[in-house]
């Protein structure tokens, strides 16, 4: 999977070819793939790499597709700002995620001093106001907030706070945000989930993903439900309290009266919790309850058989977010909200229901 990926190759081209530039070796533009495969004798592939990562600090301006990359004026002067960037995770177990450690890393490659926050927002309760008390007491310059709700976002770009939204309730705010489309992944899985005779059908999705309105991949896994002749209820996207305790309570309230054939669950935590639920049941994966989880990791790699998930690759949202705090040391406004390609992809814990065996 994507979060295995070994980039120190392309680092080291970078770093020679940031030397060199530094030296006053090229002037106006890059010279183009080819010539600097030959000159430094390494592969295309490494050159495109490298020239990505100068790109997202702010070295190189990219002129489009098949144009040469612009060397950004007076580079000896010119060089990127350190900037203390604070993440702020949605709680203490994302910060151990591969990516999250990707990312921490690469801002501090790029030179600035990044760190996690001292709480997370689900210690936070979500509550704007204890954010800002957070905010307040913590030197940043910027921050990245992950899964934030729209209250806390919207706190964010009314203070003019330089922040980006990783996921969470950004859409129509004015804040650079960037996350994987799941909503058709989420549609293609649900529609395959209908095809093996599944009815009860249910998305296990965090507070604020739910409230005080369902987001945009609940809204599509609900009228995909729809769409099958079912009216959509509490039951489909049921409340739960935010805390482990109140998962596990929330589940054991699904199977108490109408037990679902099908859980759609928000993160690989909550898959691992799911299943150890069902196992504590003595429901069988997917015998018995069909499970799908809403995010990749690399743990299912472990797992036989292999876990339904949502997949999308973490490369390119890094890469915009190192690039948001290159402009932002630069001095450049940038609230671009942008998307990354996700996928169904259809593993062993999804199987058909038993009345269709």
């Amino acid at each position: 999977m994507a979060d295995f990926h070994v980039s120190s190759g392309s680092r080291q081209v970078a770093d020679f070819l940031r030397n060199e530039l530094a030296r006053g070796r090229w002037t106006g533009t890059m010279p183009g793939r080819s010539r600097l495969a030959a000159e430094i004798g390494v592969s295309g592939k490494l050159i495109d790499a490298a020239l990505m990562i100068l790109e997202d600090e702010g070295l190189l301006i990219s002129g489009g597709p098949r144009r040469r990359r612009r060397i950004r004026p007076k580079y000896e002067s010119a060089s990127t700002r350190a900037l203390r960037v604070t993440i702020a995770t949605s709680e203490a177990a994302d910060r151990n995620l591969p990516y999250m450690v990707d990312l921490l890393h690469q801002l501090q490659e790029s030179g600035h001093a990044a760190t996690f926050a001292p709480k997370t927002l689900l210690e936070l309760g979500r509550d704007p106001a204890r954010v800002s008390r957070m905010v307040d007491r913590t030197e940043s310059d910027a921050w990245v907030i992950m899964s934030g709700s729209k209250g806390v976002l919207e706190w964010f770009a009314s203070e003019g706070i330089p922040a980006i939204a990783l996921y969470g309730r950004r859409r129509s705010l004015p804040i650079a945000g960037v996350g994987p489309e799941k909503q058709p992944a989420v549609v293609e899985a649900v529609r395959r989930t209908f095809q093996l005779g599944h009815r009860r059908i249910v998305m296990l999705s965090r507070r604020e993903r739910r409230l005080p309105a369902p987001g945009a991949i609940e809204r599509a896994f609900l009228e995909e439900v729809a769409a099958h002749g079912i009216e959509p209820s509490a039951y489909h996207l049921p409340d739960w309290d935010e805390t482990p305790d109140g998962f596990h309570r929330g589940l054991a309230r699904l199977f108490q009266i109408t037990p679902p054939t099908a859980l759609i669950v928000d993160e690989a935590p909550m898959f691992f919790a799911a299943t150890q639920f069902l196992s504590s049941q003595g429901l069988k994966v997917p015998d018995d309850v069909s499970v799908i989880c809403m995010d990749p990791d690399p743990n299912f790699l472990w797992f036989k058989p292999t876990v339904s998930h949502i997949y999308w690759d973490s490369r390119p949202v890094i890469r915009r977010i190192v690039r948001w705090a290159a402009n932002v040391s630069n001095g450049r406004e940038d609230l671009r909200q942008t998307l990354t390609k996700a996928e169904f992809v259809e593993g062993g814990t999804l199987a058909p229901a038993a009345s269709h065996r």
